[in-house]
């Protein structure tokens, strides 16, 4: 999948993790919340700055102690800020899922 230029060089404090120029992904669930808002942009639900907005505000928010090293989680935040904005899910919708994955009610699809 070719990631659109705008995404895959986000600019500022939203610029995504990257070593020798390729992405960095600590972990599984990282590359799938990367995946996840990419698949989700390709159908178009959201318009990209509107994401990027809502996940430079996620890195402000998170203050120069993080200092990017929980990355993924505010992008996940930001990603579901925005669903929430755009009334594509509800918190409610979205706290249910978390709680059945983390039961290991559910399996993962990716």
């Amino acid at each position: 999948m070719e990631i659109e230029p705008q995404i895959a060089y986000l600019a500022g404090p939203a610029t995504l993790p990257r070593q020798n120029g390729e992405l960095v992904f600590n972990a599984p669930w990282e590359g799938r919340a990367f995946g996840l808002a990419l698949a989700l942009r390709s159908h178009r639900p959201y318009r990209w700055d509107e994401f990027q907005r809502n996940l430079e505000t996620e890195m402000a928010a998170a203050g120069p102690a993080d200092a990017g090293s929980r990355y993924y989680e505010r992008w996940v935040a930001a990603l579901e800020r925005l669903l929430e904005d755009g009334s594509l899910v509800t918190r409610s919708e979205l706290d249910v899922r978390t709680r059945e994955y983390l039961d290991g009610l559910r399996e993962e699809v990716f």
